[in-house]
């Protein structure tokens, strides 16, 4: 599905069109001369600047929002897939899968401040709120916790597989990792930079996205096999609710304001989902293009990100920007 169609079909499901779409495709943004698979992205919300992570192009491109133009393209980097913006430094840090390094550059003017070798496979990325630390999932089993000062990096958690999204609670001193390869969820304590434990969800497996809402105490998991959303209570791993989603999910996001969760799928989707007193139910599936797996939710900005990798009929990579509705 080319960019344009999408435009013209910002359709949810039958049963929702009568009260509009869920998510309204306010604008475009294109990413030119951008080839291969787009991975996660980041965002300066002070400075108006969104950071994509261009796995296929061995690229970072900055985002001007207001103007809709890519103001800088970070070239020669090694399939590049987590990316974070540290606003109190300034920072952009991208984690390379290709040759494992972490790098951190000056968001100003791109220069680079420090690179930490991990080895292998450097994937997602996050920071915590309270110490500033930046936390890589990487190689056949690490969770890398690196000082933004040195650019080093300090300790390792090691895990039973490949961490994919993971998530910090600043609330209970805890992390939540998909480790799909183990087929569980990592929960380590950040006090004694241990697992503590590893919850299992039977007859769900390969899972990749995650979101956290740390006030409610509510994990949301989404599988690939069979492709579910299921929501745990954090405390205890418990899943208190399921619904089958969208194929190839990579991203899912909690929108507090609605009750929402939204989660991004490869099959050319996004599955805007209801939380309710008696489970879930889905608003609206809403189309976008294929191989658009990841995503980002910038409650403060009210916006939903999508990043459209290039498909194979001429169309081009973008960033297609949503508005929740109502």
């Amino acid at each position: 599905m080319t960019v344009g169609l999408i435009a013209a079909m910002h359709l949810c499901s039958a049963g929702t069109a009568a009260a509009g779409p869920p998510l309204i495709l306010e604008r475009t943004i294109p990413l030119e001369n951008v080839r291969g698979r787009i991975d996660h992205m980041a965002i300066d919300r002070v400075g108006g600047r969104l950071f994509v992570a261009e796995l296929g192009n061995d690229s970072v491109d900055v985002v001007d929002l207001q103007t809709g133009k890519v103001l800088h393209r970070v070239n020669g980097l090694k399939e590049p897939q987590g990316v974070a913006y540290l606003a109190d430094r300034d920072v952009i840090v991208v984690a390379d899968g290709g040759d494992g390094s972490v790098r951190f550059l000056h968001a100003g003017d791109l220069s680079s401040l420090g690179t930490a070798a991990l080895g292998n496979d450097a994937d997602n990325v996050r920071t915590d709120p309270y110490s500033g630390q930046v936390f890589v999932g990487y190689g056949d089993g690490g969770l890398a916790i690196l000082d933004p000062a040195t650019q080093t990096k300090l300790e390792d958690i090691r895990l039973a597989g490949h961490p994919e999204s993971f998530q910090i609670d600043a609330k209970t001193d805890r992390v939540f990792a998909n480790v799909p390869d183990a087929g569980q969820i990592a929960v380590i304590d950040l006090k004694s930079r241990r697992q503590a434990a590893a919850l299992k969800t039977p007859g769900l497996a390969a899972n990749f996205p995650m979101a956290l809402d740390s006030a409610g105490g509510r994990l949301a998991v989404v599988f690939r096999s069979p492709a579910k959303l299921a929501l745990l209570d954090a405390a205890t791993g418990t899943v208190t609710a399921s619904l089958a989603t969208c194929g190839d999910a990579d991203d899912v996001f909690f929108d507090g304001k609605r009750d929402r969760i939204y989660v991004s799928c490869g099959d050319g989707a996004i599955d805007v989902v209801q939380r309710r007193p008696d489970g879930l139910g889905l608003v609206g599936r809403v189309p976008t293009s294929n191989g658009a797996r990841t995503s980002l939710f910038v409650p403060e900005l009210d916006r939903l990100f999508v990043a459209v990798r290039a498909g194979w009929f001429a169309s081009k990579a973008a960033i297609l920007v949503f508005r929740p509705s109502p």
